[in-house]
Order: C-alpha cells, then sequence, then structure tokens
C-alpha cells in the first residue's frame, strides 16, 4: 500500500487534469491516473479533447479556412500568382506539433502545481482505494480521501460500418488523413461529421454526409439548423437526411460501398473514406470494482447528483461519464466545482448556461433554451434577430453570413437564450453566457456601451430588436 492522497482523479482529459490541478492549488495531496501513452510508452495527457478532438480538429479547419480565404483573397483586391495549394501533410504535421505543445504544457502544470502523475489503467475499488495497473501488468493500490473519477468517453461504433484501418475511420483516424480524397463519406451530421466535412469539402472533396434522422441539427434552434443547411450546401456539402448506414464493403482495398436506405428506399455511395460520426459513450467499462459503490445507468453513465456526487460517500464523477453535454468546458466546470467542495468552499455550476459550438464557418453557437423549447413550455417570449449583413465590421472582414438571434421572457425582460450562426460566433457566445450567468435583461445589454466597428455589434442590435428598437436595421411592425 503507498502513499495516501487527499484526492486521487481518474483521467487527465480536459476534466481530470483541471480537477487536479485546482486541487493541488487548494492545499490537498493531489494524484492524476492516466493510461494513454504515446508511441514511446511516456503518459499521454489532456484526454480525448487535447490529443484527437477539439484542439487538433481546430487546427485543421483553421488551415483550411485560410487556404479558402487565399483562394478568395482577389475580393480584397490581393493578387496571388497561379493555383493555390494545399500541403496536407503539412498541415497534418502543424496540427500534430499544436497537440505536442499542449500535451506537455500539462505535465509542466503539473509539475508547477504538486500533482503526481500516476501512469496506468485505474479503478475504483471498495473504500476509495484506487488500483493502477501499469503497461507492464504491475498494479499498485493507492489509498484516497476523495477519488473524481473523469473517464472520458469513446466514439460509438455501429456494427454496419465497422473500422477499417485507412479506409473506415473514427474521429481519431479522420484526423490523420494526410492527403486529400476525392470522395468522402460522413456517416452522422453531428458537431464531428460536420466539422470533418467541412475540413476535406473546403480542400475540395465531394462531401456526402448520411444522417440517419429526418431534421438537421435537433439541438439547435431551429433558424439556427435552417441558415445551417442552406450555407452548407452551398459550400457543396450534401447532407442526406433520413439515411441510415445498413451495411459497407471494402473494393479492391481502395474504396469503400456505402449502402444506406431512405425515402426513396435502398441506395449506395462509393467513397475513398468512410467517417463514422454518430456519436460518443462514456468510457466506464472496467472503471468500477463490484463493490465501489458506485452506479451506472442502462447506458454506461455514472449516477451522480447535482454536484457531481456518486452514491458512493468521497467518490465524485465529473465529463462525459455524467449526465449533461459532453462538451470539454462543461467537464473542466465540474472539475473545478467538485474540487472547491472536496476542500470545503461553497461551489455550484450553472447547467442553464453552457455554451455549445460547432466550428464550420461559418461558426454555430448558442447558450439557453432554444425558442422552440421555450414555447413548448409556455413560456410568453419576445425575440429579437440582426444580420451580419448589417454589420460594418463584418462587410469589412467580407463575413457578413449568419445573425444573432436573442430570447427574452415577455414579462421580465430576462435573456433565456442567444443563438448565432456567424464568422466568429464561437468568440461572441461568451458575452451572452456571461450576460446570462448575471441574469441579465435584453435592456441591460441594451443599455451597455459596445464598440465601433466591431461585430459584437451585433449582440447589441439583436437585443435592441427584442424590442422593436435596433438602429441598422428596419425593425418588424408588431401586431397590434
Amino acid at each position: 500500500m503507498s502513499d495516501k492522497f487527499d484526492v486521487i482523479v481518474i483521467g487527465a482529459g480536459p476534466g481530470g487534469y483541471v480537477a487536479a490541478i485546482r486541487a493541488a492549488q487548494l492545499g490537498l495531496k493531489t494524484a492524476c491516473v492516466e493510461k494513454w501513452v504515446d508511441g514511446k510508452g511516456a503518459p499521454l495527457l489532456g484526454g480525448t479533447c487535447l490529443n484527437v478532438g477539439c484542439i487538433p480538429s481546430k487546427a485543421l479547419l483553421e488551415s483550411t479556412h485560410q487556404f479558402h480565404n487565399a483562394q478568395h483573397a482577389d475580393v480584397h483586391g490581393i493578387q496571388v500568382g497561379g493555383d493555390v495549394t494545399m500541403d496536407v501533410k503539412a498541415m497534418v504535421a502543424r496540427k500534430d506539433k499544436i497537440v505536442t505543445n499542449l500535451t506537455g504544457g500539462i505535465a509542466g502544470l503539473f509539475k508547477a502545481n504538486g500533482v503526481t502523475l500516476l501512469a496506468g489503467k485505474g479503478k475504483l475499488l471498495a473504500n476509495k482505494r484506487v488500483e493502477v495497473t501499469a503497461a507492464d501488468g504491475a498494479a499498485t493500490v493507492y489509498d484516497a480521501e476523495n477519488v473524481i473519477l473523469a473517464s472520458g468517453s469513446v466514439p460509438v461504433e455501429i456494427p454496419p460500418a465497422p473500422l477499417t484501418e485507412g479506409l473506415i475511420l473514427d474521429n481519431e483516424g479522420a484526423l490523420n488523413i494526410d492527403e486529400t480524397p476525392k470522395r468522402l463519406g460522413v456517416i452522422g451530421a453531428g458537431v464531428i461529421g460536420l466539422e470533418m466535412g467541412s475540413v476535406w469539402a473546403r480542400l475540395g472533396t465531394e462531401v456526402t454526409v448520411l444522417e440517419a434522422m429526418d431534421s438537421f441539427l435537433a439541438m439547435a434552434d431551429k433558424d439556427v439548423a435552417k441558415e445551417a443547411a442552406k450555407l452548407y450546401k452551398k459550400q457543396k456539402l450534401d447532407i442526406k437526411l433520413g439515411a441510415r448506414c445498413t451495411g459497407t464493403e471494402i473494393i479492391d482495398g481502395k474504396e469503400v460501398k456505402v449502402k444506406y436506405s431512405d425515402a426513396n428506399g435502398d441506395q449506395e455511395l462509393v467513397v475513398d473514406k468512410l467517417i463514422v460520426a454518430v456519436g460518443r459513450r462514456p468510457q466506464t467499462n472496467g472503471l468500477l470494482a463490484d463493490d465501489s459503490g458506485v452506479k451506472l445507468d442502462e447506458r454506461g453513465f455514472i449516477f451522480v447528483d447535482g454536484q457531481c456526487r456518486t452514491e458512493a460517500p468521497g467518490v465524485y464523477a465529473i465529463g462525459d461519464s455524467v449526465r449533461g453535454p459532453m462538451l470539454a468546458h462543461k467537464a473542466s466546470e465540474e472539475g473545478i466545482m467538485v474540487a472547491d467542495i472536496i476542500a470545503g468552499h461553497h461551489a455550484q455550476m450553472n447547467y442553464d448556461v453552457i455554451p455549445s459550438i460547432i466550428y464550420t464557418h461559418p461558426e454555430l453557437a448558442w447558450v439557453g433554451k432554444t425558442e422552440q423549447e421555450l414555447k413548448a413550455e409556455g413560456v410568453d417570449i419576445k425575440v429579437g434577430k440582426f444580420p451580419f449583413a448589417a454589420s460594418g465590421r463584418a462587410m469589412a472582414a467580407n463575413d457578413t453570413d449568419g445573425f444573432v438571434k436573442m430570447i427574452a421572457d415577455a414579462e421580465t425582460d430576462r435573456i433565456l437564450g442567444v443563438h448565432m450562426v456567424g464568422g466568429i460566433a464561437s468568440e461572441l457566445i461568451a458575452q451572452a453566457a456571461i450576460a446570462m450567468e448575471f441574469s441579465s435583461t435584453a435592456e441591460d445589454l441594451q443599455l451597455t456601451v459596445f464598440a465601433h466597428p466591431t461585430v459584437s455589434e451585433a449582440v447589441h442590435e439583436a437585443a435592441l430588436a427584442v424590442d422593436g428598437h435596433a438602429i441598422h436595421m428596419a425593425n418588424r411592425r408588431k401586431r397590434k
């Protein structure tokens, strides 16, 4: 039996490493367990997000967006001699360098904050003991006053499209394609599917996205989904709704024949690469001993309360392995909340104000409830909407697609939801989240001075539009 820790965190992803650092900052003796290793067998920190998710995908999206801008630089009067080309291998190498820098940075943060890294696979035993099994099979058991489970999630695999190296890929494989395919198939029109489809569409790939649901982006406000569908079509993303994959066949080791059914019956599609992006599931297999006291639901999620306590005293669970959206920032904030609670501080997380973003271009972002959700709940609302086409700063940037939509309670004026489609919606949505966290009204933003000229003024104008007072567009006349 080794030394006892105040806190042991299992998992070093965005939830786990943040929880460990925060706990150590609060004076708690902290260890973090991570099983992931690099090609040389060294611990690999950062989880899915930093290694094969959020960060590398944004690196590829940014590179291809810059490529697209270079191709269309003539709109600014910039003349580029000859054809603009993309070195895909260099693009992927840049992505890998960014990942290495960030994951190495976490190791430095652990050292600076006094977090002990335990390399191996963690398993929660009874009485808050944690078994860590190293790569060589050697197991060590540690005692803890508190345990934080942050095991993350893994891609969902589907029987009709079993992963095949180099041809049928999950999100990790999709990030390592090193030459532009002529034809790309994507199963799933969610965040990962749309982002990866966008990367390759910008490089000239024929992209077909098969979505089993009949509605597009069902989780988003209908105005956002409708605008996004229009823009993706313009970008030549062929999104087929109600298209359910029924099987795949490898042709001569070079192509994939995808069989699917839709409203018109059985169909076939032949592609050079196929990305399976139908969602993720909690990574809880092998995480818990039978007598750990922690319970899972039928889908493998860990049962927790509003402050991430499991049914086992002193054991918490955060991130993708518990209820709520599978978002890195949600996991990180849960990690901070739990570390604060363990240290004896009051802490509470507002689950009603968690931004969601899809990093295509333009970006899609929202926080709070949709117009459809509020109407279904019988809430009397008022809505303001302002297009980026009326923004001088957006015009200067040649980035005028999309809008800001703000929804407020008709009686109290409190902001209930903000939904955006736009070039830097991922940055603007933070303004809405801050406002909502402070229970702002639309009038609060109406009375706020926004700098001119900025795209942020669209948020101001949307707030004004809630009451029919937008300045830089014609307001809709309200029916009497």
